[in-house]
């Protein structure tokens, strides 16, 4: 049997929301989604010279923090109508992607920028989310206490 100390389940992932421009990991769960994937890259910069002995020299520009889950569509759930609304408004929303309630990744504050709606004939109408960061706070780091309810 596999130790379970050696690797978590996606299942285990939280995704933490509230309003934008707050700070700390937000308190309120957005359990209504599935298949969270968090894109962290960086633009690559060429700084070969002459002096590279033939070989190309990159090093990382810009990084950039991608958020993308799949949710359910559920009209009265709270957190649908808080995606919802951002994706409507523009307006930022407070996100945090971790690896439990006490696990570590990205919080800030992100964009949605997809709300794209599937209606598969046998299974649950469902969106696709893409969120991207728009202002980035810190890598939250894991802990021994989840944070507040």
């Amino acid at each position: 049997m596999a130790n379970a100390q050696k690797f978590r389940l996606g299942m285990k992932g939280k995704l933490f929301y509230g309003a934008g421009g707050s700070t700390g990991v937000p308190t309120t769960e957005l359990d209504n989604v599935s298949d969270v994937t968090i894109s962290l890259d960086a633009a690559e910069a060429d700084v070969t010279t002459r002096s590279n002995q033939g070989f190309r020299a990159t090093v990382s520009g810009l990084k950039e923090c991608t958020i993308e889950w799949e949710m359910q569509y559920m009209p009265s759930d709270a957190g649908f109508k808080a995606i919802r609304e951002a994706w409507y408004s523009g307006d930022p929303i407070h996100l945090a992607a971790l690896t439990s309630a006490n696990g570590e990744g990205p919080v800030g504050d992100f964009s949605i920028t997809g709300f794209s709606r599937s209606e598969p004939l046998e299974e649950a109408i469902k969106y696709s989310v893409t969120a991207k960061l728009t202002e980035w706070e810190k890598w939250q780091e894991e802990t021994d206490t989840p944070p507040p309810p």
